[in-house]
């Protein structure tokens, strides 16, 4: 039986305004290699016929970015002076026992790169994408460019145009990568564009533990623009672990274009953490595209004050046998707004899915506001799908009962606030993220007045 892949309608009009970006053609970073300049043209070609999306588009029907200053980000001048002593040493720490197995800091132009001996040896390669294309273009070749692709909108095409690094992890047939490996993209300066591209291909019965950060500090006046195109492969047996974190600042605008394929028995447990950002869109999807392919998807946000967080899922059940399980839980302050737009898809054929999707939101001031959007589309008969969402406020109860017992209001809120996190808390595996999770419900109560 053929398996068909879901087609993607796009209502992207093709472009008629003169409003765009300024990026020109002459930045397009080629290298000489016929396959990866070609996929680069292609996409700057896609970039200039897309127009930006405005909310006649269903997709960004609930994200209005009319407020982003097309004409004033500029890709980050290689000439520009960065200093790794700027990064939080926090930032650094292993987030798990032991030390990282590799570290990829990088920031603007700059990059540290750090790999142990024995993955090496393994075959293991984990660079920055610059150094993929010039040293492992065969193995960086198997990926790019064919998991998220150009044609998906416009920020796609401009991070397969502009990319001016990104990361690039290769695991071999059969081998394991105990300790995590890790990787940071630091900073976002005013009027600039930080544009990059992740790239992950592992081979049958590998398996790894991955950890991406995207941070910076806050500068009070001025934007900043960021934009990432994550493709993974999970091969056969193989056993994928993500953890992407974003804590950028609050004048960054942030949008992002990710899909993880799973292939046959493959297993793939991808946690989501946000808290950071002005403005964030973020497209993941989820392909589990042979039998007995699974995938998990935990997803933990907080806002406050004037931040938008638009998540877009789509789970999509290629193959028969295959599972899901989502779970996103979310809580907002002040006047900050989340958005969530879920969907299973279960192809013709694709019997025996096992498809699950949760959004849980606790809304923590009057102004604040939650959309949680759950979809089915089930093209086959024999499978079992399941959704749910919820809104809501703190339990003025629950705070009652804790506040006879003795504890403070506030007190009382935060415990309140931090048992609504727990089950996602409990699908992390690392104390370290824990840890800042935590700290972040932390720091953001502070904006908390019940």
């Amino acid at each position: 039986m053929v398996i068909k892949k879901p087609v993607v309608i796009t209502t992207s009009k093709k472009k008629t305004e003169t409003s765009d970006f300024i990026f020109t053609k002459d930045q397009v970073r080629l290298t000489g290699n016929q396959l990866f300049d070609s996929f680069r043209e292609k996409a700057w070609k896609i970039y200039q016929d897309t127009a930006i999306p405005t909310t006649r588009e269903e997709a960004w029907r609930r994200t209005d970015i009319r407020g982003l200053k097309l004409n004033q980000n500029q890709l980050l001048d290689s000439k520009q002076n960065f200093e790794f002593s700027d990064i939080p040493a926090n930032l650094l720490e292993p987030i798990a026992d032991g030390d990282h197995g590799g570290q990829i800091v990088l920031y603007g132009p700059n990059n540290q790169v750090r790999l142990d001996e024995d993955l090496k040896k393994k075959g293991v390669v984990f660079c920055d994408l610059l150094t993929a294309e010039k040293d492992y273009p065969e193995l960086l070749s198997k990926t790019i460019g064919k998991i998220v692709k150009p044609e998906e909108g416009k920020f796609s095409a401009l991070t397969g145009a502009m990319a001016q690094n990104g990361v690039f992890l290769y695991v071999p047939k059969n081998v394991n990568i105990d300790t995590p490996v890790h990787s940071l993209i630091w900073g976002a300066g005013i009027d600039n564009a930080q544009i990059s591209h992740i790239v992950v291909h592992l081979e049958e019965n590998a398996s790894a533990t991955f950890v991406l950060e995207f941070a910076s500090n806050t500068v009070e006046k001025g934007q900043s623009l960021v934009a990432n195109n994550i493709e993974i492969y999970v091969g056969p047996q193989a056993n994928f672990r993500f953890v992407e974190l974003q804590s950028l600042g609050r004048h960054v605008w942030n949008f992002t274009h990710e899909r993880v394929q799973v292939d046959r028995d493959g297993r793939l447990d991808w946690i989501f953490g946000a808290i950071g950002g002005h403005l964030t869109k973020n497209f993941a999807e989820l392909d589990l595209i042979a039998p007995g392919a699974v995938g998990k998807m935990s997803g933990f946000y907080f806002t406050d004050k004037d931040q938008h967080l638009d998540y877009d899922s789509q789970q999509n059940h290629l193959a028969p046998n295959t599972i899901s399980d989502l779970l996103f839980k979310g809580a907002l302050v002040d006047e900050s707004r989340s958005v969530w737009q879920g969907m299973i898809y279960v192809a013709p054929g694709a019997d025996k899915t096992d498809g699950y999707q949760a959004n849980r939101n606790l809304l923590l001031s009057k102004q604040a506001r939650a959309d949680s959007i759950p979809g089915l589309e089930i093209l086959a008969n024999d499978v079992r799908c399941t959704h749910g969402a919820t809104v809501g406020k703190v339990d003025a109860e629950q705070v009652f009962y804790l506040m006879a017992r003795g504890i403070a209001r506030q007190e009382a809120e935060k415990l309140i606030v931090e048992g609504f996190f727990d089950p996602i808390m409990q699908r992390i595996p690392f104390e370290g993220v824990k840890h800042r999770f935590q700290k972040a419900i932390s720091e953001k109560m502070g904006s908390f007045i019940g």
